[in-house]
């Protein structure tokens, strides 16, 4: 596949930093928030409350610090062989020739998040998004990240191409979960991302978990009164 490297878009967004809410963004007069989120939101949605609303500090984790690393060391790779391509541009080429990119950023104000996927095919037939993460389980927080991905890119490129999310264990080569993403998986994101929109427009609850072994490895646990 043919490496582009996408750092250009054709069209700009009324962008504006939320007055009190850490992280979101207001885009087209929208609440816009980044959709690795939706992996915090499925592990434990107080951990939203305590870093977003109550501004609680922490220290990135070991597994955080070498995902980044790991993330970078990669992007620095793929850019020495990479072209440079606006995002319409590559859309546009990859309906003829197989095109792969990573860090690509993609954005959906109609549907409030933003992200960059870890990396994309587009091929003449289908577009697969990927993300990378630790280990080989398919948590449902990690597919909503991927289904959020492919929802916002679907949005941005007004795709009609069948389009596939996968988490990949990062380091590797291995598709561990890879799903066709269907109207019904499109109706069930777009659920989810509403209830993280209610969250912080104080329209719905934060909801600790309810699972101790989350709480004895969450990096907030100090600070939360449901911590068990």
């Amino acid at each position: 596949m043919e490496q582009k490297n996408i750092t250009g878009y054709e069209k700009e967004y009324d962008t504006k930093s939320h007055p009190s809410i850490e992280g979101i963004q207001i885009i087209e007069g929208k609440n816009n928030f980044p959709i690795s989120w939706l992996n915090k939101q499925g592990y434990c949605e107080y951990q939203l409350y305590l870093e977003h609303m109550k501004g609680i500090k922490t220290q990135p984790t070991s597994a955080m610090t070498q995902g980044t690393k790991m993330h970078k060391q990669l992007e620095d790779i793929f850019k020495k062989d990479a072209t440079p391509s606006t995002f319409e541009e590559a859309v546009e080429n990859s309906k003829e020739n197989a095109i792969m990119s990573r860090e690509c950023f993609v954005v959906a104000p109609e549907f409030g998040i933003r992200g960059y996927i870890d990396e994309i095919w587009m091929k003449p037939d289908e577009i697969v998004i990927i993300d990378d993460k630790p280990g080989r389980t398919p948590y449902e927080s990690s597919m909503n990240q991927v289904r959020a991905y492919c929802l916002a890119y679907k949005n941005m490129a007004g795709e009609e191409r069948k389009i596939k999310g996968a988490l990949r264990a990062r380091g590797t080569e291995n598709l561990f979960w890879i799903e066709e993403f269907t109207p019904d998986v499109e109706k069930s994101i777009t659920f989810t991302i509403d209830r993280v929109h209610g969250l912080f427009d104080g329209t719905k609850p934060f909801v600790a978990t309810k699972n101790p072994k989350k709480c004895r490895s969450c990096r907030f646990n100090n600070d939360c009164e449901h911590a068990k």
